[in-house]
């Protein structure tokens, strides 16, 4: 009698897609010193980490409770900065994490891949726009004419893509938004008033767009994303799971969806608030884990429990670029 060959061996499983996490940046990660909301007494303020200098001064911010959560999350998934920031302004933040392999810029109209534009995906862009929308030119002639001088203190084009001014938002009158809106809507462009900045961007350009883009290529499985302004909506509603802060465009209209969970938190203790959700989502996925950052990457020194409470420090703001 012959002696039982070994047992024949299991295919290894397949790789499970990698969760995709799309995330907007200024007001729902970073934030301004005029956005920081920090309602506390300044001895139980959280010690803040600056991510962005601009002309050598500080500009942007995170807690450094969030600097560690978005560390940790960027190492568990497929973490891609989602911004309507143009390539020069995006390339001023330096987030802790490694470079992301993919980032949006100019509400889609570029996507970056290791930090370097994808020409192909940008020319794309511009066939679409051409295609669907007014000119640009004819947008911003119009921005520019019906301004008002007492309210108005810059005009901007973006990337040729979009354009936006810069407002004192104390003599901004609302109702002049919502005429716009009303011209720019059969031209193919929609308007979204941001704290100090009023944009007009074309109803194609979105990040949506451009993450749906990355999920093909990434061959990503679950898509995640926060935003909080009227620009992030289509980003919210093209994922499996959203959240929006308790502040914003979106908050200030009441926007829900049923997937997009409302965050009640307001300031920079809500980039806290979206991380946590984000990385407590991301744990209890079967999507495996990313490769860890390289040895030379900036990382925040420790990865806090997602379910634990934001602990408050006694520190001042301390910042670091």
């Amino acid at each position: 009698m012959t002696a039982p060959g070994p047992p024949a061996q299991q295919p290894p499983a397949a790789p499970q897609p990698a969760v995709l996490v799309g995330s907007d940046l200024d007001r729902t990660l970073i934030y301004s010193a005029a956005a920081l909301a920090l309602g506390m007494p300044d001895a139980d303020a959280p010690r803040l980490l600056c991510v962005e200098v601009y002309r050598g001064k500080p500009l942007s911010y995170l807690t450094e409770t969030a600097a560690a959560l978005l560390a940790d999350l960027a190492a568990r998934t497929v973490f891609v900065p989602c911004t309507t920031r143009t390539r020069e302004q995006y390339h001023r933040i330096s987030l802790p994490v490694p470079v992301p392999e993919y980032a949006i810029c100019a509400n889609g109209g570029h996507l970056l891949v290791r930090g370097e534009t994808d020409h192909d995906w940008h020319r794309g862009v511009r066939r679409t726009l051409a295609a669907d929308c007014a000119p640009l030119p004819e947008i911003r002639d119009r921005m520019r004419s019906t301004a008002g001088s007492d309210w108005l203190l810059n005009a901007r084009t973006a990337e040729d893509l979009f354009c936006y001014l810069v407002l004192d938002r104390d003599r901004f009158p609302a109702e002049w938004a919502t005429e716009l809106a009303a011209w720019a809507e059969p031209r193919g462009w929609r308007v979204s008033l941001q704290g100090r900045k009023l944009y007009a961007v074309p109803r194609p350009l979105t990040k949506s767009a451009a993450l749906a883009e990355v999920a093909r290529r990434s061959g990503a499985g679950e898509i995640l994303t926060a935003g909080d302004s009227l620009l992030d909506a289509d980003l919210l509603l093209a994922a499996d799971h959203g959240w929006r802060p308790g502040h914003g465009e979106l908050a200030a209209v009441g926007w829900s969806a049923p997937h997009v969970t409302a965050l009640p938190g307001q300031g920079v203790s809500c980039g806290e608030e979206v991380l946590r959700a984000m990385l407590r989502h991301a744990a209890g996925s079967s999507a495996p884990a990313a490769a860890p950052p390289p040895p030379h990457a900036s990382a925040a020194p420790h990865r806090p429990d997602p379910d634990a409470e934001p602990a408050s420090t006694g520190c001042r703001a301390a910042g670091g670029h």
